[in-house]
């Protein structure tokens, strides 16, 4: 008889709770009872596990997943928090480092576009209103852009990764979880750092952070960072050396003033610039182990127009000829300019004021980005689909948050309002004087004109999250819920020389004739959803120290329209119900989370390219179920370990119409035919495929990594500390219709520090993929060619950090 996944998700979460209960209570029954004290002089961010001594308490993780700081133990969802001490030693810089140490999270990329996601819920949407799928927020204030979605970490306090749908206290986009990045206020207390480093590749950096005070009122502080470097990258045709050479720089300042009574404001201004073309260093993607089935649509599978040896076949478009492709990890062979480029400002304010019975934040926004683009879609150093697009994105947003005073109450609850407003431009840049232009001339400035969109997006939502104590300190009921409306606005799209209706219907409702002419505007007509997304737990806590709970909640990723692919065609809002059982421990020198999940994912937004557009459907339905537990141990006083483990089972129940890849066929006359050769012989064909039954794409079913920390104190030369991380993925697809596969692969991370007796300078050396593995990042599939990015080879390097003041 077959069995029911969700039956096995139960069945898992109360094997493991039951197994668990006798353990922590024989715990308890060891540790003393008057760890109150120490938990309310806990810092209200999440800490590190820090070695202890016989007397000392591991510091309780704080977590704001619920909208306000509590215990992560009596937080009823899977949380993985990480401090700042935690980043460093795993070398963490940018947030998508962030997935070496959270098991289960992804970031993965279409191009400059960075989007991810968690327990095999993701997108690789890139057009104009797409959106994320996991919600990306730095101090309260959600990243839209996905182009400006990697970011350099600065003065990070904490990240929490929430894994699940988070669709009432976060709201749209949010299907996967929500990353929530936490940074430091300015203090009146005068102080100071910097860091210098310097790693392969040429790659120094420089980071450094004050804060001072003003009277008794105002405080300030400022920050900069910069890094640059060669990257790893080499030119295979020896035309151009430190072909993929960076330089990014950030600054931050802010201002808090305290005014008593009538609360407290802070405004933020960041300027944001780089120059990365890192993420479109493709080369041509090679088949090592025949799974791809690139001949399975061609009438002759002998007919191969690329290069060919023992290791497989590397999927060359139109028949590149040799010397003009690459396909070894780390060498390229393009046509110039290939770049990115990225400029953001953005200014931020955040008022906090206390009442007696509920604490108000205002989190007010507006940010503007311009993030234009060079890409060789064909992956050669033949001049045959080059592709500039610039993108231009504002958003506007404002939530007011009203959370309970009391916490001793038996009721304990959330309420907020949210407004946003996202327009991006992918059309008619005045500032470049460009249109988004396709050609083969490598003169940018002859491109020919191709196209163009933009949607202008706009939500409304009201939320309220509540939990009562049914028993005191025992058990405890949640109940949320929140209502948005979202509409899509103001969308049009430029035709190009490929569009190909003859007519359509307008915005009133008018049939408009169409005569193909390029760049003629297509206004598409509006779109609007009402959605409700709930949220039901049950909680209970056997003691102080553990924490047993069920929840359903909702995510949901609203609905777009499909501009960037030239279609009037709206895309449905995908939805994401979840169902998670989970046991939490947390005292004295260990904590550990489990949980078992399982998601019903109803009308997937999936996204395929075809000649430079991104082509948007709905798959009908997944399944998504799975256990996963993370532990932190303090073994002793200076020896403390952390490790974490993700099983996922992330299949399409049904996807009938997945995009698939294959060769023309030189035998088809038919122009209708699926793999007839409008690009000529050897060009690759978009056709569809049954997907149903394969895995969800860039899905591994087990991911894991353990981390850890150990200090040698000494008297007169200070203290050292040694600390690694070791992360391991399985095999996955980067496609629906598992084409494309990565192998299992693991990512090994060593950090060795030196700090002076007086704490204030410190010396260290690190290096990040010590094995040397070559993998890939991920894969861009199009009709003009399978693009591939290895990730970076070994590297290593030495800072230099400096501390003054507090």
């Amino acid at each position: 008889m077959k069995s029911n996944p969700f039956t096995w998700v139960v069945a898992a979460g109360a094997i493991s709770t039951s197994a668990l209960l006798p353990l922590s209570a024989a715990i308890a029954q060891d540790t003393p009872s008057d760890n109150a004290a120490a938990a309310e002089a806990a810092p209200a961010a999440a800490a590190d596990a820090v070695p202890l001594d016989d007397t000392t308490d591991m510091a309780e993780v704080i977590v704001t997943a619920q909208r306000r700081e509590e215990k992560s133990r009596d937080v009823p969802i899977s949380v993985t928090s990480l401090t700042a001490d935690q980043l460093a030693t795993a070398n963490v810089n940018q947030l998508s480092d962030t997935a070496r140490v959270t098991p289960g999270l992804r970031f993965d990329a279409a191009g400059p576009a960075v989007q991810p996601s968690i327990r095999g819920v993701g997108t690789a949407i890139t057009t104009s209103g797409g959106g994320p799928n996991v919600g990306i927020y730095v101090d309260g204030f959600f990243r839209a852009n996905t182009y400006a979605s990697d970011f350099q970490l600065m003065n990070v306090e904490n990240i929490q990764v929430l894994k699940g749908p988070q669709g009432t206290l976060f709201g749209r986009n949010t299907t996967g979880g929500a990353i929530l990045v936490s940074t430091a206020d300015p203090s009146r207390e005068t102080s100071a750092e910097a860091k210098a480093g310097y790693a392969r590749f040429d790659a120094p950096s420089l980071q450094a952070y004050a804060t001072t005070g003003v009277g008794d009122n105002l405080a300030f502080d400022i920050e900069g960072l910069y890094r640059r470097g060669d990257s790893y990258f080499d030119d295979a045709t020896d035309v151009k050396n430190h072909i993929g050479r960076y330089e990014n720089w950030s600054v931050r300042t802010g201002m808090k003033a305290d005014f008593g009574d009538a609360g407290s404001l802070l405004l933020r201004y960041e300027h944001d610039s780089m120059n990365d073309p890192t993420s479109l260093m493709y080369n041509a993607f090679v088949d090592r182990r025949g799974d791809a089935r690139f001949f399975s649509t061609v009438a002759d599978p002998q007919a191969s127009y690329g290069y060919s040896d023992s290791r497989g076949l590397a999927l060359i478009n139109r028949g590149a000829p040799d010397g003009s492709y690459a396909t070894k990890p780390g060498d390229v062979a393009l046509n110039q300019p290939v770049s990115f480029r990225q400029r953001t400002n953005a200014v931020e304010a955040t008022y906090k004021a206390d009442f007696d019975f509920a604490q108000l934040t205002s989190y007010t926004q507006y940010r503007h980005d311009f993030t234009p683009y060079n890409d060789d879609l064909d992956s050669t150093a033949v001049p045959y689909f080059n592709l500039y697009i610039g993108v231009k994105d504002t958003t506007i947003s404002q939530e007011f948050l009203l959370n309970s005073s009391d916490k001793d109450a038996s009721l304990q609850w959330t309420v907020g309002a949210n407004y946003f407003y996202y327009k991006d431009d992918w059309s008619d840049l005045k500032a470049s004087g460009y249109v988004p232009s396709f050609g083969a001339d490598p003169d940018t400035t002859h491109l020919q004109p191709f196209g163009g969109s933009s949607t202008t997006t706009g939500s409304l939502a009201a939320f309220a999250d509540a939990t009562y104590a049914l028993v005191e300190n025992k058990l405890f009921l949640t109940l949320g819920g929140r209502f948005s409306h979202d509409r899509v606005t103001d969308a049009y799209f430029n035709t190009n020389q490929f569009t190909g209706f003859t007519g359509y219907t307008g915005r009133d409702g008018e049939n408009i004739p169409f005569n193909g002419a390029p760049q003629t505007r297509i206004d598409v007509p509006n779109l609007s959803d009402n959605s409700f997304t709930p949220r039901v737990v049950l909680r209970y806590k056997p003691d102080d120290a553990s924490s047993i709970y069920a929840s359903y909640t909702q995510g949901y990723k609203a609905g777009i329209l499909n501009v960037g692919g030239y279609s009037l065609q709206p895309v449905k809002p995908e939805k994401n119900n979840a169902y998670e059982i989970g046991y939490k421990y947390e005292e004295r020198k260990w904590a550990l989370d489990l949980a078992s999940f399982l998601y019903d994912y109803k009308d997937l937004q999936v996204s395929s390219f075809q000649a430079g557009a991104a082509q948007i459907t709905n798959a009908a339905t997944a399944r998504v179920y799975g256990v996963e537990g993370q532990v932190r141990y303090s073994v002793t006083r200076t020896f403390d370990i952390n490790a974490g483990a993700t099983w996922t089972h992330a299949r399409y129940r049904s996807f009938k119409n997945a995009p698939f890849y294959g060769y023309c066929d030189p035998a088809v006359a038919d122009p209708t035919a699926p793999t007839y050769c409008a690009s000529g012989d050897g060009s690759i064909v978009q056709v569809t495929n049954d997907a149903s039954g394969d895995r969800l794409q860039r899905s591994p079913d087990f991911t894991a990594n353990i981390g850890a920390n150990y200090l040698i104190p000494t008297d007169a030369s200070g203290q050292f500390t040694l600390s690694g991380n070791v992360y391991y993925s399985s095999a996955f697809y980067f496609d629906p219709s598992e084409q494309f596969r990565q192998g299992a692969y693991s990512v090994a991370s060593l950090r060795a520090q030196w700090q002076d007796p007086s704490s204030r300078y410190s010396v260290a050396v690190f290096g990040d993929n010590l094995g040397n593995k070559h993998y890939l990042s991920y894969i861009n599939a199009n009709t003009t060619g399978i693009q591939s990015i290895w990730a970076s080879p070994i590297t290593y390097g030495v800072s230099f950090g400096v501390k003054f003041g507090a």
